[in-house]
């Protein structure tokens, strides 16, 4: 398990190119990069010695989904810790790094610096940042299948394990090919909104989007990750790019391997898909209660990139972009919610449980355990007042395996249970810190931002607040939080569980 966790350790090291030449070109942090990815080659280098069974049975490919992920985090952390040493940069500190780091592989987006800015940290810096979240969006195991032999012969077991839940498709007859699918499909949706971006920075129709901030962008929508190298997130743009974000949002929460039966004129596939249009018509019903919401609640004018907006434009599109941001867990912001009235605030934490599409690289419960839950819940009031008749649960006309259900029951519960358990010791933990007060909404919060990959929470955790004020305790167990959460649980918890070993 080892030396598969050194080989992908090794490959991912390479991403580091991209922030040194960043580095170089700013003439910043270029050493700080090259000295980070000497160290993660050597580490891969040695885990790779460690020679292991090239068989992996299930049980086996979980432990390695969940060792390179976290693999990942901590070698992803070593540039915040050098670039961050000897200056101002909360990324310095070891675990604000490694927060950082986590949350950006997982496509979180929560920030442990609360200063964003070209003045406190780096063009390489930010950059890697925005980098990690593409790189964890469409999920690292699914890259390495892609591109490295050695891991194709067990790549089904581990793309399996990548993505537990329900919609896993095998859409080529190898796996590898599957996954390669997968990437270029979302490479091309990644290249396609960097150009929109740029064009429109190119035009002055969004006169901070030069060529940087359009690939950084980039990088964190189609991931669903909500990072940004601008303090004020997309709220630093023009209403025009803010528009253009939101159906690439959309499109981010979709599972992917319809748009595979897209390209190869397969559209019925797509739009018979009963999660596919249930997730479109949840997005639209919940972004107009919102809008509507925002609109008779008085939602002020506002100015951005010098286009005043009046009320009715400005409800709208603060409703589609929140919802559209927050359902399958990007966590861009056009506005700071967290100061928003207290039923709007609930209606956005109740939109941050829906999640994205199963096969998406949106964050949450999924909307297809959604779905399975509320059919087999009926199905058990009604077998209860009809115990004579035998009615198995249905999704798109085919009968769901028990197994699946008792499975996306499970699941549900134990993220349930987990959010629940790490809202309290938030909410204790940070009464005892100096200077940091959580209600008990705002810890609910944090801990469904986290477990969930979403990001923003509530109140100093909002969109434009930080992380960085809660003690090292509360962020080691949301480092956890961010690794379990976007495994699905289940492969992480069954590091812990007794007999790996068992065949």
């Amino acid at each position: 398990m080892l030396s598969y966790t050194g080989t992908i350790v090794k490959i991912l090291s390479a991403s580091m190119a991209v922030p040194l030449v960043v580095g170089l070109i700013y003439g910043e942090d270029a050493l700080a990069f090259a000295v980070s990815m000497t160290i993660a080659v050597a580490l891969g280098a040695g885990m790779e010695r460690l020679h292991d069974d090239p068989d992996l049975g299930p049980r086996d490919a979980l432990a390695v989904v969940s060792l390179a992920w976290f693999a990942a985090a901590v070698v992803g952390a070593i540039p915040y810790v050098i670039a961050g040493h000897g200056t101002a940069s909360a990324l310095g500190h070891p675990v604000n790094a490694l927060f950082e780091s986590m949350s950006g592989f997982t496509t979180t987006g929560a920030t442990a610096t609360a200063e964003i800015s070209f003045e406190r940290h780096s063009h390489a810096v930010l950059m890697w940042r925005q980098l990690t979240q593409w790189l964890g969006g469409m999920g690292i195991i699914v890259l390495m299948v892609a591109i490295l032999p050695q891991l194709a012969v067990n790549g089904a077991e581990l793309m399996k394990s990548e993505a537990p839940g329900p919609g896993l498709q095998k859409l080529t007859p190898r796996i590898a090919e599957t996954a390669r699918a997968l990437w270029l499909i979302y490479m091309g949706f990644t290249a396609a909104l960097v150009a929109i971006l740029f064009l429109l920075g190119l035009t002055g129709l969004a006169p901070e989007m030069d060529l940087y901030n359009a690939i950084a962008h980039g990088f964190s929508t189609l991931p669903t990750g909500g990072f940004s190298p601008q303090a004020e997130s997309i709220a630093a743009f023009s209403p025009i790019a803010q528009w253009v974000f939101v159906p690439f949002m959309v499109i981010a929460g979709v599972n992917f391997a319809l748009f595979w039966f897209l390209l190869r004129d397969e559209p019925r596939r797509m739009f018979d898909n009963t999660e596919f249009r249930v997730y479109l018509g949840l997005v639209t019903g919940f972004a107009a209660v919102l809008a509507i919401g925002l609109f008779y609640g008085g939602a002020p004018a506002t100015e951005i990139g010098g286009i005043t907006q009046g009320i009715t434009e400005n409800a709208l599109r603060q409703g589609i972009f929140q919802v559209a941001s927050l359902m399958n867990s990007t966590g861009f912001a056009t506005a700071d919610f967290a100061q928003w009235d207290t039923q709007t605030r609930f209606f956005l934490l109740f939109v941050m449980f829906v999640g994205g599409s199963a096969g998406s690289t949106g964050g949450g419960i999924k909307v297809i355990r959604w779905l399975i839950v509320a059919k087999a819940l009926y199905r058990e009031l009604y077998t209860t007042a009809n115990p004579e008749v035998v009615r198995p649960v249905r999704l798109g006309g085919e009968v769901v395996d028990e197994d699946v259900i008792r499975g996306i029951m499970a699941f549900t519960l134990l993220y349930f249970l987990l959010f629940a358990l790490a809202a309290v010791f938030i909410e204790i933990d940070t009464s005892r810190a100096a200077g940091v007060t959580l209600s008990g909404t705002e810890a609910f919060a944090a801990s469904l931002a986290t477990i969930g990959n979403i990001g923003p929470g509530l109140g100093p955790l909002g969109p434009f607040g930080s992380y960085e004020l809660l003690p090292d305790t509360s962020k080691i167990l949301m480092i956890g939080l961010m690794w379990i959460g976007r495994l699905e649980i289940v492969p992480v918890l069954a590091l812990f569980v007794a007999g790996f070993d068992d065949r």
